[in-house]
């Protein structure tokens, strides 16, 4: 037997895996406790920094829900049965995306998913366009859904996407078997990425702000020193345009709060863009 204590088969070196092995054998023990273990074997060089991240990442899937990480439904890039094929080829570009949620008279009446790759057929091509034909199935999964289990659902059926739904069937956000994977190994970057992600909010000189609508809400709070709750809506849009009872034009403003929300940017669909100001 070799009692040397600085071999990887003595005393100190067998104790930690024989808390580790009592941890797994006896009665299931809290997660807090497991992770402190985790942490003392990556202090004492038993594991990576890497790989005790991925580890994390993996127990923090089990306890999150769909809509803890999905994209919320302002930020979703959908195309309409109706577009014809120059305006779907525009989006599907500027995007960058490799799949599409397609909508008929509106936004959650979802009728498939559109693949970009589909699209190349066309190209040189005098086949009529019918998108309706070129649709694969939508896979709906309602938001307290655990991602561990949605995980393993994208691994059985090999989907890579799926809408999110609320309680009364409407199109709460989107989620892809990336996001969920970069809960455990991080950010993972394409060539269609930003290297810097786009600023939304920007201070101005007279201590207003320009707010993007797609800004989340936890966001604003924390830069304009605001405490607007995120229980319903999930980006400032999405806030606004509730408080006006209908989708606002430019020049229309709205006070919600201490702020008074100004109206900059907008279309026929969404609004875009608020000057907000603090009402003191």
């Amino acid at each position: 037997m070799n009692d040397d204590p600085g071999s990887t088969n003595g005393p100190a070196h067998r104790s930690w895996w024989d808390r580790l092995g009592h941890m797994f054998s006896g009665e299931p023990r809290n997660r807090d406790e497991l992770i402190e273990e985790l942490r003392s074997a990556q202090t004492n060089g038993l594991l990576s920094a890497d790989t005790l991240t991925m580890v994390e990442g993996a127990i923090k899937v089990t306890e999150l829900d769909v809509d803890d990480v999905m994209v919320p439904r302002a930020q979703i890039v959908m195309l309409s049965a109706e577009a014809p094929l120059a305006d779907i080829l525009a989006v599907v570009v500027e995007s960058g995306h490799s799949r599409f949620p397609v909508h008929g008279e509106d936004k959650d009446e979802i009728l498939g998913i559109l693949l970009a790759k589909d699209l190349l057929k066309f190209f040189g091509s005098t086949e009529p366009f019918d998108i309706r034909a070129n649709l694969r199935p939508a896979v709906m999964i309602p938001e307290s859904m655990r991602l561990n289990v949605l995980l393993d659902e994208f691994r059985r059926s090999r989907n890579h996407m799926a809408l999110v739904v609320n309680e009364y069937g409407g199109v709460a956000g989107l989620i892809s078997i990336e996001d969920v994977l970069e809960e455990i190994v991080g950010e993972i970057d394409d060539e269609h990425d930003d290297e810097v992600e786009p600023q939304l909010m920007h201070a101005q000189p007279n201590g207003d702000w320009q707010v993007s609508a797609l800004t989340l809400i936890e966001d604003f709070n924390e830069l304009a020193g605001a405490a607007y709750s995120d229980e319903e809506y999930d980006t400032v849009g999405g806030m606004v345009t509730s408080e006006f009872g209908h989708l606002p034009e430019v020049g229309e403003e709205v006070a919600i709060g201490d702020y008074l929300f100004h109206v900059t940017q907008a279309d026929d669909r969404r609004v875009q863009q608020f000057r907000v100001v603090r009402q003191d």
